[in-house]
């Protein structure tokens, strides 16, 4: 068996409870995948997207339906050995990728204030639906977790004010027809970790010298301090991470003050149906 064979092997194997269960399972509970949808993964090197693409690339051969899977790498202006090595694990684990390129990286240094972060992201994700668009796909997949959804729940009310998580698909607002879903919203990072040390894969980090400066300098980011606060709270109470991820979907509108029903859309009060 060769060893892009046995990478795959363990995902349904040893992993099969841990991560593809649960790969499935946000498949099926969360509806994202749809017959004869096109989609486009998206693979920036990190483990997260990479093992998205293997899984996503087992489950359209055995799938009851049809869809059809493009592998998509937008390379942000990656120095060359980080290049390199994408193009290397694609070919160990036999995963067909297409490279494009864009000058993200060189734009954001450019940029004076505000989030370089965040404009980072926002730029990316633009790229990432034009390039999946061009190839006619009607949806993108992102490598984000069961960790990044508690943690971004955690970070819009300790630091935004609001109560908001990171929504396994939403509907793109500026590439009409686009979708974009996180097949991965229900494994946990652990585990993720877990499947790349026992395959002996190693894989990119963060290519950004924005983030690589601030972990020289101990300059850790919100996410990171969020990471943090839950790992301490875990030693407390196991369960936690579970319940935050379990709160956003019990919200009881009966117990909450003021709420909208969209993104910019107007701020209802309790007291409008308080003696209704």
């Amino acid at each position: 068996m060769e060893r892009h064979q046995l990478i795959e092997r363990s995902i349904i194997k040893k992993y099969r409870k841990s991560i593809w269960n649960n790969f499935v399972g946000a498949i099926k509970d969360y509806k994202l995948i749809e017959p004869d949808d096109k989609i486009a993964v998206c693979i920036s090197g990190g483990k997260d997207s990479m093992l998205l693409a293997k899984c996503m690339q087992h489950l359209q051969k055995y799938s009851d339906f049809h869809f059809d899977v493009e592998y998509i790498v937008m390379d942000p202006g990656y120095v060359g050995n980080n290049r390199a090595k994408i193009i290397e694990n694609a070919e160990i684990m036999d995963i067909p990728i297409r490279i494009y390129d864009s000058p993200i990286f060189e734009t954001v240094y450019a940029a004076e204030g505000g989030s370089p972060c965040y404009l980072c992201a926002r730029m990316r994700r633009g790229y990432l639906y034009k390039f999946a668009q061009d190839l006619g796909c009607n949806k993108i997949a992102l490598g984000h977790h069961f960790d990044d959804a508690i943690e971004t729940t955690l970070m819009s009310m300790l630091y935004g004010a609001e109560i908001k998580t990171m929504m396994p698909k939403l509907k793109s607002t500026n590439y009409k027809g686009m979708e974009l879903i996180r097949p991965l919203y229900m494994v946990r990072e652990k585990d993720i970790i877990s499947w790349a040390r026992y395959n002996e894969l190693e894989f990119i980090r963060c290519a950004c010298k924005v983030t690589r400066a601030n972990e020289e300098a101990d300059n850790g980011s919100k996410r990171q301090e969020v990471k943090m606060l839950i790992k301490k709270l875990k030693e407390e109470n196991d369960n936690v991470d579970m319940n935050i991820f379990k709160s956003v979907h019990n919200v009881n509108l009966a117990t909450i003050i003021g709420y909208r029903d969209c993104d910019g859309g107007e701020l209802h009060s309790f007291t409008e149906s308080y003696d209704k």
